[in-house]
C-alpha cells in the first residue's frame, strides 16, 4: 500500500493510477495524517484462457497430433 497526503497525491495523479492499474496497488491519501480515501483497483473479470496468444497462432502443425504412433516412432524402452 501506498500512503500519501493530498497534495502529494494532485501533483503525482498519473503516476499513482500508473501503479494502481499496472501492479494493482493500493494507495490511500491522508489529510493531516489521517486517512480519508483509499484508491482501489477495479477488478476486470479474468480475459478469457481459451483464447489463443498472438505468437502461438504462427505455428503450424502439419499433422494430427492426436493419430496413434507407428511402431517406428515409439522410443526405445528399458524393459
Amino acid at each position: 500500500m501506498i500512503i500519501v497526503n493530498t497534495h502529494e497525491a494532485k501533483t503525482r495523479l498519473s503516476e499513482l493510477l500508473a501503479l494502481i492499474e499496472n501492479n494493482y496497488e493500493t494507495v490511500r491519501v491522508c489529510r493531516h495524517g489521517k486517512p480519508i480515501a483509499d484508491i482501489v483497483p477495479i477488478h476486470h473479470a479474468p480475459k478469457n484462457p481459451l483464447k489463443q496468444h498472438p505468437r502461438l497462432s504462427k505455428i503450424k502443425i502439419n499433422y494430427d497430433p492426436a493419430s496413434p504412433l507407428s511402431k517406428d516412432e515409439w522410443p526405445e524402452g528399458d524393459n
